[in-house]
């Protein structure tokens, strides 16, 4: 059997843990299966890093900076120190994470004598949490007696384009995958890939997004042709919805690659939006697992969910959104205008959630993600004139919420029962959207009713436990 297995809930120095993890991988290499594992960054190293970069922007002084450098050392030093026992191995990280600590020191430096922060390096920046994560448990793997190997996500063949921040793999991504991946794993190494990073055709490092290690485990796996991708995290699967607001939610037992492309784009964090793609391009099932629980089933996504009896699967919730209202008489007719406003957002990287036009084509709404506001009324301000598009307006005090589920396809009054939960609460709906395909109903609502909007819901479709 060939696995890709993903681990994002070991982001802690705990040495506990990260032991914990390489004995289960160890448990699964005894059993004569082929696996390579993919790695996030320690529990809030990309946010620190993140900042790091931002204040060396700032710092006329390098003090901050070598503090900042000095807490990551401490940090993953301990985290090695507390989980590996072999002195040679032991030695070999600690100077492994020394050397990848002092080149993210002077890249900083350099971002503060410069006063210049460009998105390729935040890229470059942010690519340390999993560049310093990797050799840990690659050497803990070799201190149990599997034989591993760290790799930056480049030299497996993670080959992107260069849109820095948010890249995405080429075509020939794959097949590079292949042809540098199966040697290795045939000669029985287990390698420990850098989750969330790539690089370009000319060597330099890009992210592919937060969330963007689900997204090269399921990459991997198309290329190696896995068997299954396992994504082990910190929570029991996929579940109805955010437990946090709703502490009846429950685990869907298993979902398809829709339905949980659905959720993860509207909102729920559990998976990277476009994770799902390589792995229904491919048919290979994906699991969502507890990493410390792995006898819990979690939650399995195919093409055909098993429970097709359920209407609704889940609900969930994008917060930090703003409604766009674009009026005027040049929209009567014109499919250009359209064609254009969408252009428009487009030319200045809006992301565009949610769309809906009325019969009359007198309006177009727009859901657009909350950071991306001033933007994109900037440039449908200047490029329209006030013939074409008489007013603009939005609203910051919104949020979307999707209601999910295949079972929705052809089953009539899904809708109506939606509305008649949130009328009997006074729940205004201000925008609905729903595709052809008929596995989402979209519903942007006023903020303040969102964690209401939810329970009712839930209720309605009996989705507790």
């Amino acid at each position: 059997m060939r696995l890709v297995m993903k681990f994002g809930g070991i982001s802690v120095a705990d040495g506990d843990k990260i032991r914990h993890v390489a004995n289960l991988i160890k448990d699964f290499k005894d059993r004569k299966t082929e696996i390579c594992v993919v790695i996030s960054a320690m529990h809030g190293v990309t946010d620190r890093l993140d900042e790091a970069s931002k204040a060396a922007l700032k710092e006329d002084k390098t003090d901050g900076l070598t503090r900042f450098v000095r807490e990551l050392s401490d940090q993953h030093h301990k985290a090695a120190l507390d989980s590996i026992d072999d002195e040679a191995i032991l030695d070999e990280v600690l100077s492994e994470i020394d050397a990848r600590l002092d080149e993210m020191e002077k890249a900083l430096i350099g971002i503060c004598h410069l006063g210049e922060l460009t998105e390729r390096s935040m890229d470059y920046i942010e690519s340390f949490g999993e560049r310093l994560s990797v050799p840990i448990l690659s050497g803990v793997l070799r201190s149990i007696g599997v034989d591993s190997e760290p790799m930056l996500g480049g030299k497996v063949g993670i080959i992107t384009d260069d849109v820095y921040r948010n890249a995405r793999p080429l075509d020939i991504t794959e097949r590079t995958i292949q042809e540098r991946l199966l040697p290795i794993l045939g000669d029985g190494i287990t390698p420990v890939v850098t989750g969330y990073i790539g690089e370009t055709k000319k060597q330099i490092i890009t992210t592919l997004g937060r969330g963007g290690s689900d997204y090269i485990a399921t990459i991997i796996g198309a290329g190696i042709g896995a068997d299954e991708i396992w994504l082990w995290k910190e929570t029991e699967g996929i579940m109805s919805a955010d437990p946090k607001m709703i502490p009846g939610a429950r685990r869907i037992p298993a979902i398809s690659y829709i339905e949980a492309m659905e959720l993860s784009f509207f909102g729920a964090k559990i998976l990277h939006p476009s994770a799902l793609e390589p792995a229904m391009r491919n048919l290979i099932p994906v699991r969502v697992k507890n990493t410390f629980r792995p006898k819990d089933p979690g939650t399995i996504i195919t093409r055909e969910p098993e429970q097709k009896k359920d209407v609704v699967k889940a609900i969930t919730l994008i917060k930090n959104v703003a409604l766009i209202n674009i009026s005027g008489p040049g929209l009567v007719g014109s499919a250009k205008v359209s064609a254009q406003v969408f252009s428009t957002l487009a030319d200045e990287s809006v992301d565009i959630i949610i769309i809906s036009q009325g019969s009359s084509e007198r309006n177009i709404s727009l859901v657009v993600d909350g950071p991306h506001l001033k933007k994109a009324i900037k440039a449908l301000k200047n490029g329209f004139d006030k013939g074409t598009i008489r007013d603009i307006t939005y609203n910051k005090d919104v949020c979307a919420l999707a209601v999910v589920g295949a079972g929705m396809a052809g089953v009539p009054g899904v809708a109506g029962r939606i509305f008649t939960a949130l009328g009997k609460r006074e729940i205004s709906v201000i925008m609905i959207s729903q595709g052809s395909s008929e596995h989402n109903i979209s519903l942007v609502i006023e903020k303040k009713d969102s964690r209401v909007a939810i329970d009712v819901i839930h209720n309605e479709f009996s989705l507790g436990k």
